[in-house]
Parts: structure tokens; C-alpha cells; sequence
């Protein structure tokens, strides 16, 4: 009742054919499938990536600090901007 015919999407079809033309449709379809392509292809590595996560190396690039080592810092940032301050 309220829903698309069959006569409804062949002329939607037609008409975007018309628009855009079969081979701009032809470029655009297997640039879709392409994309679909990578995007499983990158779920089912993120998959496996799972499964090896406690083989891998770590995700950070830099070491971590304990909290001793980052007030550490922190003084030492403040004390540079503290000589700063006093020349």
C-alpha cells in the first residue's frame, strides 16, 4: 500500500542513469566494492589482532612513568620557570 513498486524504482533507475550516465555508474559501483573490500579486510585484521594483543608490542611509543617520577618533573619544570622568572 504505501510502499515502492516495481514500475516506481525502474524509473528512478532510469532517470539516475539518465543523470549520470553508465560509465560514471560503472566507476562508482566498483569504487564501492572496493571500499567494502578494504573495510572487511580491516575488521577480520582487527579480529586477529585481538587474539594476538598479548603478542604485540605496546600501542605507546614512549616508556611509562610512576607518579614519583612525573612530580619529578613537575618541580623541575617549576623551578626552570621559577630562575626564568627571577632574571
Amino acid at each position: 500500500m504505501g510502499g515502492i513498486s516495481i514500475w516506481q524504482l525502474l524509473i528512478i533507475v532510469v532517470i539516475v542513469v539518465l543523470l549520470f550516465g553508465t560509465k560514471k555508474l560503472s566507476s562508482l559501483g566498483s569504487d564501492l566494492g572496493a571500499s567494502i573490500k578494504g573495510f572487511k579486510k580491516a575488521m577480520n585484521d582487527d579480529d586477529e589482532g585481538k587474539d594476538d594483543k598479548t603478542k604485540s608490542a605496546p600501542d605507546a611509543d614512549f616508556t611509562t612513568k610512576n607518579l614519583s617520577e612525573k612530580t619529578d618533573e613537575t618541580t623541575k619544570d617549576e623551578q626552570k620557570k621559577s630562575d626564568k622568572e627571577q632574571v
